[in-house]
């Protein structure tokens, strides 16, 4: 198991940032770490890397107590933190260098990384000179130049273009395959295309940890419909499928199916069936954001 989190704490005064947290992760795996701003998330990645202590709970990463053995820790994670911090004076292959040095890490080993992160055209640029997209680049680039085991990655693909992101997206996903990677980011579509599991957080607490191909596996199809004239929502029940059916306003139903079929066909069946017009008809189905939203929104 590369990261095991116990009952972890973080109290600022009266406040808790983080509140009995407990979750693991194990080698491989890709999980996107999702919650609104303040919601916590931060604060957590930042006790397993050691930049701050918890106020209570343990945090194990690859075997070493993020408490107790605070340099065995730091050697065996890569961490990009949401504001990346730069020598902007520095040209990037200076900058890497320097960083291989403090590793002892062979100057080849640089080279390889630049290649990797798609930096070579930039590796002569001073880190100042360059977009925000290709700062992340870098700060990726010195987060892997040591082979970490695990990738603590803080918002990483923020500020880059649409190509840089694939890019970025497919070089995380293929990290993943051998190392572990824990990645916060505000982008659903993100965790859709990288990670294996999702693990959301709310006011300090999680209130999801499931992996993607099971949320996608239970997600729900609803079909909101609107039909000429009222209907029995028992008669709604006898369409196939059907596990909920709920009368909104008027003549509008939302018909909830357990099936990962298109359903809508079947609502059309029905209408035809019973002599009844369709007036408007809507799928509403259950996605990541939705859910994202309903877990994190104010009640």
């Amino acid at each position: 198991m590369s990261i095991n989190v116990i009952n972890i704490t973080k109290e600022y005064g009266n406040q808790k940032a983080l509140d009995a947290v407990s979750f693991n992760i194990d080698k491989g795996e890709v999980v996107g770490f999702l919650g609104p701003n303040g919601a916590g998330k931060s604060t957590m990645m930042k006790i397993l890397t050691t930049y701050i202590k918890a106020t209570d709970g343990t945090a194990i990463v690859n075997d070493y107590a993020v408490s107790k053995e605070v340099l065995n820790v730091q050697k065996s994670i890569g961490y990009l933190p949401e504001h990346n911090p730069l020598y902007i004076e520095m040209y990037v292959r200076e900058y890497l260098e320097f960083n291989a040095e403090i590793y002892k890490i062979p100057k080849a080993e640089v080279e390889k990384i630049i290649d990797k992160t798609g930096l070579s055209s930039e590796a002569n640029k001073k880190i100042g000179a360059l977009s925000k997209g290709f700062r992340q680049r870098v700060g990726l680039a010195s987060a892997l130049l040591h082979d970490p085991e695990v990738l603590i990655l803080d918002e990483p693909t923020t500020g880059l273009d649409p190509n840089q992101l694939i890019e970025i997206r497919a070089l995380i996903k293929n990290l993943g395959q051998s190392k572990t990677v824990l990645l916060s980011t505000h982008i659903m579509q993100e965790v859709e295309a990288i990670c294996d599991r999702v693990i959301i957080i709310n006011k300090g607490k999680i209130v999801l940890d499931k992996k993607l191909i099971d949320l996608k596996k239970n997600a729900r199809q609803i079909v909101a419909v609107e039909f000429d004239s009222s209907v029995e929502e028992i008669a709604l029940m006898q369409i196939e499928n059907v596990e909920k059916v709920e009368n909104t306003s008027g003549f509008v139903y939302q018909v909830s199916f357990n099936s990962e079929k298109d359903m809508r066909s079947r609502v059309f069946d029905f209408a035809h069936d019973n002599g009844l017009k369709i007036l408007q008809l809507q799928e509403k189905n259950t996605t990541l954001e939705k859910l994202f939203i309903e877990l994190t929104s104010e009640k």
